[in-house]
């Protein structure tokens, strides 16, 4: 009981950052959502200033959304579920940032994604946005499968279907591979009228921006362009496949998250789309419960 009166009085904050963005939410047990701020790319691989950055930014919006001071930032029990720390050098650089909260707990996106699709209960989640990547616990069991990064894996993500796009266009538009709509939407969009052009702009841009053209490549497949209808069911046939291998460690519920989730939905496989069920709770308050959880752990082990 000790312990929980004191938990009460604790401020938290989740912090959910990925290719795109960086969302922040402050919680207390009292009083439920306090506030909640929004911030740029935090994906370590592509950027640890700039991760560090976005993390900062949404957590000094979420401060002022919650009416508290700058300062009570050394206040807050932060759980934080970041894209990119499954590769342990990332995970290290991260952890020893001179953070500003009264205590971080980190892991990653996937991680703390479940445990809000399923209010911290067992289950698995498909994270199909900027990238993607499959998770679950089942019995204190954790596996993850996916999440390569950018571009050398991430199917069915809408970083992936950006950069297929693109690279088809380029084809298209130099008489070298098969006609698609994409390419006049691709001028339009890039507002040139050469493969050059269109190359130009996206030399060295990352992921987030490639993801930005996933919207018009589920457009030309809704008008059956044959480019687009195939790198989308190539897409979606990646994501099932994925489920299916999480549904082979038997968790209770699978959850779909990210921007992709809902257009994705309709390519799946029809056995995979009927299981998909809507997460219970954002990444955000799944990072929340992940910092309580282990806030509580710390003062049992205190007494």
């Amino acid at each position: 009981m000790m312990a929980k009166q004191v938990q009460q009085d604790q401020l938290y904050i989740g912090i959910d950052g990925g290719g795109t963005k960086c969302r922040a939410t402050i919680y207390s047990k009292q009083h439920g959502v306090l506030g909640t701020g929004l911030g740029g790319p935090a994906n370590p691989l592509h950027g640890l200033e700039r991760t560090l950055e976005s993390i900062m930014v949404s957590t000094q919006l979420a401060l002022q959304d919650a009416g508290l001071r700058v300062e009570q930032v050394h206040e807050l029990n932060a759980g934080m579920g970041l894209a990119g720390v499954n590769l342990p050098a990332l995970y290290d650089k991260i952890m020893q940032w001179d953070h500003p909260f009264q205590q971080m707990f980190l892991t990653t996106d996937l991680h703390t994604a479940c445990i809000g699709a399923h209010e911290g209960q067992d289950g698995a989640v498909i994270i199909t946005g900027t990238g993607s990547c499959g998770f679950s616990i089942v019995n204190g069991e954790s596996v993850n499968y996916g999440g390569h990064g950018f571009a050398q894996g991430d199917i069915g993500s809408g970083a992936w279907m950006g950069l297929e796009a693109t690279k088809a266009v380029l084809l298209d538009l130099d008489e070298l591979g098969p006609t698609t709509r994409l390419s006049g939407t691709f001028k339009s969009h890039f507002n040139t009228l050469t493969a050059m052009g269109i190359a130009e702009q996206m030399a060295g841009q990352p992921s987030s921006v490639y993801a930005k053209l996933a919207r018009l490549v589920f457009d030309a497949a809704e008008q059956q362009d044959e480019v687009a209808l195939s790198i989308v069911t190539q897409g979606a046939d990646y994501i099932s496949r994925l489920a299916k291998r999480l549904l082979e460690n038997n968790p209770p519920r699978l959850s779909m998250i990210g921007g992709l989730s809902e257009p994705l939905n309709k390519w799946l496989d029809p056995e995979i789309a009927k299981l998909v069920e809507l997460p219970k709770q954002p990444p955000e308050m799944g990072a929340i419960y992940f910092a309580i959880k282990n806030v509580e752990q710390d003062l049992i082990k205190a007494n």
